[in-house]
This record gives structure tokens, sequence and C-alpha cells, in this order.
């Protein structure tokens, strides 16, 4: 049968979910191996997205192929048991063979954390990126919703990236601004290599007054990478959430994340 079970991680202490070489830490690694314990076989895990270093997961979602019959209860349970405290499972549910973690899913939801202060935080580190400059919320959303819609994202693609082609179909952004932090919420079919990052690195520097608001439309115009600023860094990156057709009945929503405020 197949198994598709939510994963949260803390990003810091893994080089991303993908496994690589043996000795290097990753999420599927390191889930793979305790789901392996519960399985009592070995599991082989596909995800919805494949988050880099330091990117966090809320509400990522896998699936595997599985001839141990558990209940849902026994593997997030037993999952947890054999698993580092940085990583645990939500929720398990069987799935038809049909289902898979990436195709389909018909979106992901990401938000970028930006703590917004003069002084840098200790209990922030590696959680959310670190901007001691003023930022603009409202100029950075503003700038923002010329990117939605379907368009050819080469600009806010990596060098590295894999993907056939960069159409992408960005179905809402916001920024805006929570106690001492800049939150940015984007929701598309799916995303390039960087994307989230990229767009991010745009909006703070549109954010901070470097650039005009329409950069942020010309960038997008100009479908050149070397045109587009910064990559924002992966600590403020989360993957909050994968949406997928009613008929799985997997859960809609990701867990609350903390703000600012504390």
């Amino acid at each position: 049968m197949r198994v598709a079970v939510g994963v949260q991680y803390d990003g810091s202490g893994f080089q991303g979910w993908q496994a690589q070489r043996p000795g290097v830490r990753t999420v599927q690694t390191v889930l793979e191996q305790g789901l392996t314990r519960v399985a009592d076989h070995p599991v082989r895990l596909t995800c919805a997205g494949r988050t880099d270093a330091g990117v966090h997961g809320v509400g990522q979602v896998a699936h595997f192929d599985t001839t141990a019959v558990r209940s849902a209860r026994s593997w997030v349970l037993g999952g947890n048991a054999h698993l580092p405290a940085d990583l645990s499972l939500s929720w398990a549910r069987d799935v038809p063979d049909d289902f898979h973690a990436r195709f389909a899913a018909l979106a992901r939801r990401y938000r970028y954390l930006i703590l917004n202060r003069p002084r840098r935080s200790a209990l922030w580190r590696g959680r959310a990126a670190w901007c001691h400059r003023p930022l603009d919320a409202e100029r950075m959303n503003e700038a923002g919703q010329a990117l939605l819609g379907e368009h050819d994202f080469s600009a806010f693609r990596a060098a590295e990236c894999q993907a056939r082609h960069p159409i992408r179909e960005i179905r809402e952004l916001t920024v805006g601004r929570r106690g001492g932090g800049i939150v940015l919420e984007v929701e598309a079919n799916a995303f390039l290599h960087h994307m989230v990052r990229n767009i991010a690195g745009v909006l703070m520097a549109i954010g901070a007054g470097d650039r005009p608001v329409e950069w942020a439309r010309e960038v997008l115009e100009q479908r050149d990478r070397t045109r587009a600023g910064v990559t924002a860094p992966a600590e403020g990156l989360y993957l909050l959430a994968v949406r997928y057709p009613e008929r799985f009945g997997l859960p809609a929503g990701a867990e609350p994340m903390p703000g600012f405020d504390a």
C-alpha cells in the first residue's frame, strides 16, 4: 500500500531534503531510516518539494510504498520514536496508488521570515533572515503584485535549477509587518530552485529603498538571473503547506507558526 506523511523539520541541522553521499545528514536519509525501523523493511520516500540546506519544513508531504500493515497512529508515533528532535511526523494517511507527493500537488505555499531590527537575535538565529536596515513592507507588497499570474520566472531561478521549463503561476503573494519582522507568503502551482529566496532578495532591496517598486516587474520581464540581485538567506524560508485534490483526504493546512512578537 501507499502511505502519505506530513513532515516537519528544523532545517538548520540538515543539508537539505534530498539523500546525498553517505555521511551527509539530510531529511530524506534520516526520515527513511526511522520509517524503515517501523516498517521492518527499507523505505524510500518521495516528497512534495525538495528543500535546500537550512530551509525549514512545516507542512512538507512525502509518500512511500510498504508491505507493512500499520495504523496511521503507529506510523506517526513509531516514526517519531526513531527520529531526532529536529525532525518529526505530523500525520500519516493511507492513499491510493495514483497519489504522488510531487506530481499530485495542486499548490505549494512558502513563508519567508525577516527579522527587521537594528540588533540581531540569538533566539531567531537560523530561523529567520536578519536585516538591520528598515524595510518598508507596503512597498514590498506593492512590488510583489507584479509577479502574480503565470510568467516565465527565469530571472528568479538558480543557475543549477533542473526544471524543464521556467513557467510557473503565482496565485498569491503578500508581504506584511508583524511585530519586529516582515512576513512574506507566496503560493504557486510549483516553484523553481531558489525562486522564493530570489523573490525575497528582490523585494528586500525594494523595501530598503535601494530599488524602485517597478524593479520587480522589470526583473521579471528581463528574464535574466544576473540582473535580479542577491539570493536571500536559506534560514528564513519555510515550506508552509502543500495542497492536494480533496479526494485524497489529506490535511489541508499547516500547523500555526510563531510570530515575531515574542
